[in-house]
């Protein structure tokens, strides 16, 4: 299923980043019963920042829904590397989603939708989840978005 699931990656034009190192002192996740806690990812690709905020009024949020998605590449590659394969996935239990943006801006939840779709298209009604998505004033690396996960493997 782990090829299954990378080929739907493929299929969606995206693939897994080679790497997502960690910018402080924590794990990228910890695997407690079949629960997996992954930590939050920012929207960076190998290490290097892509999509900066806070953001305001009249951002698109097509472009927001892209930084949170590649947050999620982000998660499923740490799935992948604490797991051992993306087939231990059993569901999504919840995402939580962290956008900087001014204050007064609305559309936070819609931006962390880019994570949210990335995990329903992949597990189909496994990959819906429970989910808090809030606006802050900023993030590491001044990152426009960071998603963190809690997974169940089989």
């Amino acid at each position: 299923m782990s090829c299954k699931i990378e080929g739907r990656l493929g299929e969606l034009g995206l693939a897994l980043p080679p790497s997502a190192p960690s910018r402080a002192l924590f794990l990228p996740g910890k695997i407690s019963g079949n629960l997996l806690f992954l930590s939050g990812q920012i929207c960076e690709w190998e290490g290097v920042p892509k999509y900066f905020g806070p953001i305001g009024q009249g951002f698109d949020t097509s472009i927001g829904q892209d930084a949170a998605q590649m947050c999620a590449l982000n998660l499923l590659f740490s799935i992948k590397a604490l797991a051992g394969s993306l087939s231990r996935v059993s569901q999504i239990v919840r995402l939580g989603g962290f956008v900087a943006a001014d204050p007064g801006y609305p559309d936070g939840p819609l931006i962390v939708n880019g994570a949210s779709r990335l995990f329903i298209d992949l597990w189909g009604d496994a990959g819906r989840h429970a989910r808090t998505a809030v606006n802050v004033a900023s993030l590491p690396a001044n990152a426009l978005v960071e998603v963190d996960a809690v997974v169940e493997l089989a």
